[in-house]
C-alpha cells in the first residue's frame, strides 16, 4: 500500500478517515485544512498543504507553516496543483477525499482534472455514497454482488460489453447526450467490462467513509 498518497480537497468533508498508516505521503489544499483540523485529523501527519493561503490565519495555521506549498497560478485548480506536486514526487497513485458535495462545478471539474490526469496517475474519489474513478478498457472488478454500479461515459464510449451486471450491454456505445449507464447493479460477485473507445467512470455505490 506504500507508494501511495492520501488527497483531501475542498468538497465535503468526510465523515470518517481510513488508515492513514496505509499512506506514504498525505497532503490536503488549504480549503480542506480547515476541515481537517474542526475534525481533528492529526494535522501533524500532513506532508504538505497546497493552495494560495488568502483564508488562513491564526496559530494554528502558523504552527504548520512549514508544510505550506505556495500555488498561486489561477489558471488551474488548487486540485490540479497538489496533483503536480504528488506527482514530481514519483507518486503515481492517489485516494481522494472531499471530491464531491458542495457546489457542483467543482465536482465537475474535479472530474475534468482526475481525466487530465488520467494516464499519468491511478486516482480514486471516495464519498459517502461511492467509490469512483476512471477504468481501463479491459476491467474486472471483484466482491461487489448486489451494489450499485454505474458506467458513466466521458463523453463517448464505443463497443462496450459488460459481464455480471444486471442489465447488461454488448458491443453497445454510451455517450452523455444519448445513453448513460447509471443506476444498474451486480449481480455476480465479480463483473467484467470492455469497451473499445472512449473513456469511462465507473461508479461503485457503498458506504465508503
Amino acid at each position: 500500500m506504500k507508494d501511495k498518497a492520501l488527497l483531501f480537497i475542498n468538497g465535503d468533508a468526510p465523515k470518517s478517515f481510513p488508515d492513514i498508516e496505509n499512506y506514504s505521503l498525505i497532503a490536503c489544499t488549504d480549503g480542506a485544512f480547515h476541515y481537517l483540523k474542526n475534525q481533528e485529523f492529526p494535522l501533524d501527519k500532513l506532508d504538505f498543504i497546497s493552495g494560495d493561503f488568502d483564508s488562513h490565519s491564526g496559530a494554528d495555521e502558523n504552527i504548520y507553516e512549514e508544510k505550506f506549498i505556495y500555488t498561486p497560478d489561477q489558471d488551474k485548480t488548487d486540485f490540479h496543483k497538489a496533483l503536480e506536486i504528488i506527482l514530481e514526487k514519483g507518486i503515481h497513485n492517489v485516494d481522494v477525499l472531499g471530491g464531491s458535495g458542495g457546489e457542483q462545478d467543482h465536482f465537475l471539474g474535479n472530474l475534468t482534472v482526475a481525466y487530465s490526469f488520467k494516464d499519468k496517475m491511478e486516482i480514486r474519489f471516495y464519498d459517502e455514497f461511492s467509490e469512483y474513478y476512471f477504468i481501463p478498457k479491459n476491467f474486472i472488478l471483484k466482491e461487489v454482488k448486489d451494489k450499485m454500479i454505474s458506467l458513466y461515459p466521458f463523453p463517448i464510449v464505443e463497443n462496450i460489453t459488460t459481464k455480471g451486471l444486471n442489465w447488461p450491454l454488448i458491443h453497445g456505445n454510451l455517450s452523455i447526450t444519448e445513453r448513460l449507464g447509471t443506476r444498474n447493479f451486480a449481480v455476480e460477485n465479480e463483473i467484467s467490462i470492455e469497451y473499445e473507445k472512449g473513456d469511462l467512470l465507473i461508479f461503485i455505490g457503498g458506504n465508503y467513509l
